[in-house]
């Protein structure tokens, strides 16, 4: 379960987002949708849906954007470009494009809370990868802090120092506890300035119990959709040389439910492919790829509605950048509502995206905490992130449980919007034709 995720200096974002996922103070109504995770006598509550409104270019995506970039940077264990593919955002392997470009010389920052395994894991990163588009530059971890049930367990900050590793007793390697002393000091002696300690030093000599964990969680768990439109879910076939359509039942019939152009969706392999690709399959064993027979908004559902099921039956973390692109409003508040539905969403699952769709913007969908916004200066080009119940209650400007909140949005009582009018330039250029 997702709490906390700041970074700064990305981007847009030169100054410091926190975008928190637990429940704002003194906030009622709604209660279906606080999650609750035990761990030890104390009690961590985390909200289970959260979504983002602001104007084109004011950064709703670089919050996805930087979510995909750490959770990259962590996977592969180091703070070099990568070559890798597994994403659309290209910030994510060619790293001298995340600093803010109007920053000189100023460290990257990111950081995440979460919960899993019954534990509280807190871990952060301050990097220093140069400036916007500088090539060639010496790169260097700054900071790396890893606190677990809010215990230090290892600071690297200058230099590498340890907490009371008997926190995490039941984790160590075997026979830490008679090779303490030499392991502490081979991981301070052997640290490399572009390397994580966790998924190196940190996992072969201390505990890579704790790093599968954490990179389970990472990897299966925390679900970053950079640009959903980019996604494309394939099965794998076992014999290509099959033509056998597979049809999965369940995205099958969500696909009827939602609205399809044949008979059914399924999966086949296609000439001596070894992955099946999704089919629009008719009677008389006809079939069609489906982007040549379905709609662009059924083919997104189908590829988004997997990673749904898997967020739910996981407990994971499902951050989509432009969820309801192509998708009716509709189909959408469904599959919130299961998110909210405590006998459907057993295992604490999430649900985070950012839209345009002003319709989400009802206190009967969303509690005001849940209501995220991201508004970007005119002047400084800087993005600022904040939630609608940052507004208080009381006072000209506060927000009650109950008000309207779409149409004092689009009066811009909120901010994260903005007046745009292409008339003077569509003027121009009429007058200008006229004129020739």
């Amino acid at each position: 379960m997702l709490l906390e995720f700041r970074t700064r200096n990305y981007k847009s974002f030169k100054d410091e987002l926190v975008f928190s996922m637990m429940p704002a103070p003194k906030q009622k109504g709604l209660d279906y949708s606080i999650l609750n995770e035990k761990i030890g006598s104390k009690t961590y509550k985390g909200l289970c849906s959260a979504v983002i409104y602001g104007p084109n270019a004011s950064g709703k995506t670089n919050i996805i954007g930087a979510m995909d970039v750490f959770k990259a940077i962590v996977l592969r264990g180091n703070i070099r470009n990568s070559d890798g593919s597994e994403t659309p955002n290209a910030a994510a392997n060619i790293l001298e494009l995340i600093p803010n470009n109007k920053q000189f010389r100023q460290p990257v920052d990111f950081a995440i809370k979460f919960v899993e395994n019954n534990l509280l894991f807190s871990y952060e990163l301050s990097l220093d990868i140069g400036d916007f588009l500088e090539t060639g530059y010496s790169r260097k971890i700054l900071t790396e802090v890893l606190t677990i049930n809010e215990k230090m367990i290892f600071s690297r900050i200058e230099s590498l120092e340890f907490g009371n590793l008997k926190t995490i007793k039941g984790f160590l390697v075997n026979e830490f506890e008679e090779n303490e002393a030499g392991a502490i000091t081979l991981a301070k002696n052997n640290l490399n300035d572009e390397e994580l300690f966790l998924t190196n030093g940190f996992k072969a000599m201390f505990s890579s119990k704790i790093v599968s964990i954490i990179s389970d969680w990472m990897d299966n768990k925390f679900m970053v959709i950079y640009r959903a439109d980019a996604i494309q879910v394939t099965k794998r076939f076992s014999d290509p040389k099959k033509k056998t359509v597979y049809i999965e039942k369940t995205v099958n019939d969500a696909a009827n439910i939602f609205g399809i152009n044949s008979n059914a969706v399924g999966y086949m392999a296609l000439e001596d492919e070894s992955d099946m690709k999704l089919c629009s399959i008719f009677e008389r064993h006809k079939f069609l790829p489906a982007e040549v027979f379905e709609s662009y908004g059924t083919i997104r559902f189908i590829n988004l509605f997997p990673l749904v099921l898997r967020a739910l039956l996981t407990g994971g973390t499902l951050v989509v950048d432009e969820f309801d692109a192509s998708i009716h409003p509709m189909a959408l508040i469904s599959i919130i509502n299961i998110f909210h539905n405590d006998e459907i969403n057993k295992k604490n699952a999430q649900l985070i995206f950012d839209t345009h769709n002003p319709i989400f913007l009802n206190s009967n969908i969303f509690r005001r905490d849940e209501i995220k916004f991201v508004e970007r200066d005119d002047t400084t080009t800087d993005s600022v992130h904040y939630s609608l119940s940052d507004f208080g209650t009381s006072g000209e400007k506060g927000v009650r449980k109950n008000e309207d909140y779409l149409n004092k949005y689009f009066v811009s009582q909120y901010g994260a919007i903005k007046d745009i009018d292409f008339t003077p330039i569509v003027e121009e250029i009429v007058n200008a034709s006229e004129g020739m």
